[in-house]
């Protein structure tokens, strides 16, 4: 293993990924003189020391390697491009699945929310996330309760891809009640974490995981988010970072939803109620447009307006002369005969001796 790779490995097992100093140093010396800065200890860099006396960056790869996780850093070819322009980015990723990581999230959505959500919000993010990966797209999250587990679960539930970014380490599945879901993102998608094998997941690591959500997709939707919740943070992290930011609506009533309503009102997010939407929101301009939805077609939509007041007062059953027609709309009768003419040939109305009404319709399916 290359002496970069190797010391952006250790990095993730002793500093954090947002540490005030190691970023900047990174960033500024590379990850080897980092190390060796941080075995020097000086400064406040002494603070690592407890750190440096249990580190045991090979035990972490062997652990990594018996899981099938591998180290992926920015000079490969499979480090998310997006990540290149967050703020913090991480030191590496261990990454456990079969897909290659950059080409995944590619064309990918972050899909977050509550984890305590409602019956209503795990079906909008099942049927949002099933639909993104039905139409090419993959599906980031975070592997929690509540949403994000059912946007996983969408995901999978087509045959798409899907991407768990966790908090802990890649083969330490967190929450345990979603070992199964994780065990089966490892095996058809992937499971990414920026700390070293064994990490435990603690609430700053989840803080900045929502860094790398956001980040490496191209946009974020939140399906249910109440007040304080910390898919808000996600929708922070995405705003930062220049990405599009989606909330579901829900009921007015339900706290549950209380946060998607607010980023809606504060304009920091759009409503989106679909996956065609998100997908319009999110997409490439002309390719992923998508037409706005519109009610059932019906009979006379688009008449002019006398052609629409003289169909309006045939009656459907019993007929009408055509100079009852003339009294009702006001109109002399050559004009209403040509009227009556022009919705005959469209289908509209019949007449019978000197009497007409109205045909019936079968009404058509809604466009878009």
């Amino acid at each position: 293993m290359d002496a970069d790779r190797f010391a952006r490995a250790a990095l993730s097992r002793l500093a954090e990924p947002c540490d005030k100093d190691v970023p900047g140093l990174v960033a500024q010396l590379g990850a080897v003189e980092t190390v060796e800065r941080i075995r020097a200890g000086r400064g406040t860099l002494a603070r690592f020391a407890a750190r440096l006396a249990t580190l045991d960056t090979a035990r972490d790869l062997d652990i990594a390697a018996k899981v099938g996780a591998r180290v992926v850093v920015p000079d490969d070819d499979e480090w998310p491009e997006r990540l290149r322009q967050i703020d913090i980015p991480p030191y590496c990723l261990w990454v456990r699945g079969p897909l290659d990581l950059a080409e995944t999230v590619e064309r990918s959505v972050a899909v977050v929310g509550s984890r305590t959500a409602t019956a209503y919000g795990e079906q909008m993010a099942a049927d949002i996330a099933a639909g993104l990966c039905q139409r090419g797209w993959t599906v980031v999250s975070g592997a929690a309760f509540g949403i994000d587990g059912s946007a996983h679960r969408g995901a999978l539930a087509v045959e798409g891809a899907t991407v768990a970014v966790l908090a802990g380490g890649v083969e330490r599945p967190y929450p345990s009640g979603h070992a199964a879901l994780l065990s089966r993102i490892a095996r058809d998608g992937l499971v990414v974490s920026e700390v070293a094998p064994g990490s435990a997941p603690m609430k700053s690591r989840f803080l900045a995981r929502n860094r790398l959500i956001a980040g490496m997709t191209r946009g974020t939707v939140v399906v249910e988010a109440d007040l304080r919740s910390g898919s808000r943070n996600t929708v922070k992290h995405a705003i930062e970072a220049g990405r599009h930011v989606g909330a579901v609506p829900g009921p007015v009533t339900s706290m549950a939803s209380a946060g998607c309503h607010q980023e809606i009102r504060d304009l920091r997010a759009v409503l989106v109620t679909s996956a065609e939407e998100v997908i319009d929101l999110v997409g490439d301009l002309g390719d992923d447009a998508h037409e706005p939805g519109r009610g059932p077609v019906r009979p006379g939509d688009d008449l002019p307006q006398l052609d629409a007041s003289v169909l309006e007062a045939v009656p459907f059953r019993s007929g009408l002369t055509l100079d009852a027609i003339v009294r009702q709309v006001a109109h002399a009768p050559l004009t209403v005969r040509a009227a009556l003419g022009r919705l005959e040939r469209l289908d509209l109305v019949s007449e019978s001796a000197g009497t007409w009404r109205k045909r019936p319709q079968r009404r058509q399916l809604p466009l878009g």
